[in-house]
């Protein structure tokens, strides 16, 4: 059987790298502008997809703009809310088992939410979902590169706040370059101190220095994007020893210019090394894209096989921030169901 859109669409599968404010739908932006008096630079539906999807070959800080259009729109806790259920249902329909939703809670303050509020209108959204549809999700908070320190320490206390209750794991985003991520090092001990699960945005547009950072500074489990990580042979030895997983996502590394081709990814390498790489969405406005659409893309461009898919969907179960237990049922019964749709013999 091929590995055409519709059988990778009935996989079991995980989005581990997904923010909330880049994968609103186009008609649900449109409308929460309006209830908010936030102005888009057209009502044209078209127009807006046209406006707000980067051409491939940009840059990540003219990707970052894009997110100002959406950011607007969801300052209340009302539309955190149904942006959360709607990107989980999303989610649910082209086969995702596991959600990990990211965001950073103090970009949207602007008319009077505090943080808890903020986290707990998301959650909301996600718990709905999860009665609705029976996907199960985790929340990962963003800290910002380009934010403070101390910014970065008062979101390691609320992420702490709010462990046991649906947040995951803290993660640290933005530009890379001319700010390091030791900056954030204090934060990151905090975290991993409670318990809680680290992954940091790396790789992407800097050098592996930046994933060394990330590592060694910030203790990541987990790297977003990841993509210089194969200009350094030991580091991505030492990230293959470790099972440290990498959040691929393959439409956005195109359109921020961390790749210049899409044969030129890394993928099929981290892949033949045995890498715990995962496929990811990044931002599904932003990128235009699913899970679905990431393995449609990674089957085209590098012609996986059957075996190359499962391990790539597995890796992503492998990865997800849940407990030992939770983890291990949820990967059983993907194995299984795999191994059902694609007629793969057992490992």
């Amino acid at each position: 059987m091929p590995l055409d859109e519709a059988r990778l669409r009935s996989l079991p599968k995980t989005d581990l790298h997904c923010h909330l404010d880049g994968s609103l739908r186009i008609d649900t932006l449109l409308e929460l502008a309006d209830e908010a008096g936030f102005k888009l630079p057209t009502r044209d539906r078209k127009a807006l997809e046209a406006t707000i999807v980067p051409q491939a070959g940009s840059s990540l800080e003219d990707y970052l703009t894009r997110f100002k259009m959406t950011l607007g729109a969801l300052q209340t806790a009302p539309a955190l809310s149904r942006a959360a259920y709607e990107l989980a249902e999303d989610a649910h329909r082209e086969g995702v088992w596991y959600l990990e939703v990211r965001y950073a809670p103090f970009l949207h303050r602007e008319k009077g939410l505090n943080d808890e509020e903020i986290v707990a209108a998301v959650l909301d959204g996600l718990g709905r979902a999860r009665e609705d549809f029976g996907i199960q999700s985790g929340v990962i908070l963003c800290a910002l590169r380009t934010d403070s320190p101390k910014a970065t320490d008062d979101l390691a206390e609320l992420a702490i706040r709010f462990r046991g209750q649906g947040v995951v794991a803290l993660d640290l985003a933005g530009a890379e370059d001319g700010f390091p991520a030791a900056e954030h090092q204090a934060a990151f001990q905090r975290v991993r101190s409670a318990d809680m699960h680290v992954t940091v945005h790396a790789g992407e547009s800097f050098g592996a220095a930046s994933i060394r950072q990330a590592i060694h500074d910030c203790g990541a489990e987990r790297i977003g994007h990841g993509t210089r990580l194969v200009d350094d042979d030991s580091l991505l030895q030492y990230v293959d020893d470790r099972r440290i997983g990498v959040e691929v996502c393959l439409s956005s590394n195109l359109q921020t210019g961390s790749v210049s081709s899409l044969k030129e990814h890394p993928l099929a390498r981290f892949l033949a090394q045995g890498v715990r790489v995962s496929l990811n969405t990044d931002n599904r406005l932003m990128s235009d894209t699913t899970v679905t659409g990431e393995l449609m893309i990674a089957v085209q461009t590098f012609g996986l096989s059957t075996r190359e898919v499962e391990r790539l969907v597995l890796n992503g179960f492998k990865s997800a921030f849940l407990s030992r237990r939770d983890r291990a049922e949820l990967l059983e019964r993907a194995g299984t169901r795999l191994r059902e749709l694609l007629d793969a013999p057992e490992s």
